[in-house]
């Protein structure tokens, strides 16, 4: 199959080396000039969960900055950060033409509304599981062997069933969210419960650091609840539970075990340096119009740089 990858960012890189090793054609598209910055290797020291082995490796990698008229692609990787996924997706419909289009972005609000002006079989929603930053040339991550793919209709689409079959034959487990919209939203609140406390921590690190920070994070998530069902969605588990347990007791739970320091997911958040903010911001706005106030957020993003 050929594949392209949009941008050369942490997630979609590692999928890109992923799909690559198993027998696709991968390309990359970025911006022009960056091929000159970026060079045509990147330095790969990222944990694959499906083999559990570190890897570390300099990777050939094919970059594009214009895409040739009559090149055609099978699948198009779309995963960029929540506020270049209009500009993106503007720059993807140029190119296009049948290609199904992986919806891979952490963008939790009117995902439906965002890819409005392509056709409704050709977007396929999913999520990765994955993470990292680069430091320079060398990417830091780590590479879980699942998931998630949405699901539309009462059975997979044609364009899903293509998605789930390239990326299990790759060696991932494809969890089916059929309901990926409340998925994305959940995660979204998360991810601004945890970019609320980066905002005023300085760093992704300070704050996997940091059981108190952790703990601050659980707060920030139950501030966010009700906006949830105010959305007309459900909590998902994961929330649910934060809102009961305490939340001291799960900030430690998360610093010795999700984010043990000697730990793959505690390194790939370390090279995270992503600006942090967008999504704090989206919806402080959003949960204002429904009349949900969100007071620990507006705090949190006084520290916005």
């Amino acid at each position: 199959m050929n594949i392209l990858v949009f941008g050369r960012g942490a997630i979609g890189t590692q999928y890109g080396w992923a799909l690559e090793n198993a027998g696709h054609k991968v390309d990359f598209f970025v911006r022009k000039g960056r091929i000159k910055d970026y060079g045509n290797t990147v330095s790969l020291d990222i944990y694959d969960t499906r083999s559990k082995k570190q890897i570390k490796e300099n990777w050939q990698i094919n970059l594009k900055e214009e895409i040739e008229e009559d090149k055609t692609y099978d699948l198009i990787l779309l995963s960029v950060n929540p506020e270049q996924v209009e500009g993106a997706l503007l720059q993807v419909k140029r190119f296009a033409k049948n290609a199904t289009v992986l919806f891979f972005c952490n963008y939790g609000l009117e995902v439906k509304a965002a890819v409005k002006d392509f056709p409704a079989d050709q977007i396929v929603f999913g999520f990765p599981g994955a993470g990292g930053g680069y430091e320079g040339n060398t990417l830091g991550g780590i590479m879980y062997n699942f998931f998630q793919l949405g699901q539309a209709g009462a059975k997979l689409s044609e364009r899903e069933s293509f998605v789930k079959k390239i990326f299990s034959d790759a060696g991932f487990k494809v969890k089916v969210q059929k309901n990926i919209e409340e998925w994305l939203l959940n995660h979204y609140v998360a991810n601004a419960a945890m970019e609320a406390e980066v905002l005023k921590a300085g760093s992704f690190k300070a704050v996997a650091s940091s059981k108190k920070l952790l703990g601050q994070m659980v707060l920030n998530i139950r501030e966010m609840t009700p906006y949830i069902k105010a959305k007309g969605f459900h909590p998902d588990a994961l929330i649910k539970a934060m809102d009961i347990l305490p939340a001291g007791f799960v900030g430690c739970l998360m610093k010795n075990l999700v984010y043990k320091e000697s730990g793959p997911a505690y390194k790939a958040l370390a090279y995270n340096h992503y600006k942090v903010g967008y999504s704090v911001m989206q919806i402080i706005n959003d949960a204002h119009e429904l009349g949900i106030e969100t007071p620990r957020l507006e705090e949190a993003f006084r520290f916005q740089k």
